[in-house]
């Protein structure tokens, strides 16, 4: 079975991967997570994912653990199949922003607190960027849970919206 890929399906399984790649994620993961976000139906089995991404059967196994323990995929059991399916778990696009974005700040929250520790002594001007630095992530920190929180109300208020214009 081979699955026969538009052009723009497989730029964008590749940008994917990309974007993953840049963020610290293995390439794979990205390209595995890219073709889950478009593949119809929406959960496919190890074996299409190997045949649509032209991997091994390991790189496979590999990948989806990984994808799984950070939240970004799910199984998906079909009654009456003897294998498992994967797909994009319901929190998945919350997660990649969350991993992106939160692990960032909090990274160049601590490299300035560190070059703080390293500088204390040093006159100010040595240390305006760093406190800078320090304060604009600092600032991130406490407000981007609740920008989520903002997301996550708006959207639940346009799904009930939606819902209630189905009626």
């Amino acid at each position: 079975m081979s699955v026969d890929l538009r052009d723009v399906e497989r730029i964008f399984i590749e940008d994917v991967g990309v974007v993953f790649e840049k963020t610290g994620l293995p390439r794979m993961a990205g390209r595995m997570f890219g073709w889950l976000l478009i593949s119809d139906p929406p959960y496919q089995s190890p074996a299409e994912l190997a045949d649509v991404l032209m991997a091994s059967k390991g790189s496979i196994s590999t990948t989806t653990r990984l994808l799984a323990q950070i939240g970004l995929v799910e199984r998906y059991i079909i009654p009456g199949e003897r294998h498992n399916h994967f797909r994009v778990s319901e929190d998945a696009l919350r997660r990649t922003i969350e991993h992106g974005l939160e692990d960032e700040i909090k990274m160049f929250h601590q490299l300035a607190e560190e070059g703080l520790r390293l500088m204390k002594d040093e006159p100010s001007v040595r240390k305006e960027w760093l406190e800078q630095m320090r304060d604009r992530y600092v600032f991130l920190e406490r407000a981007f849970p609740r920008l989520m929180e903002r997301y996550d109300k708006r959207r639940a208020k346009m799904q009930l919206k939606l819902i209630l214009k189905k009626k």
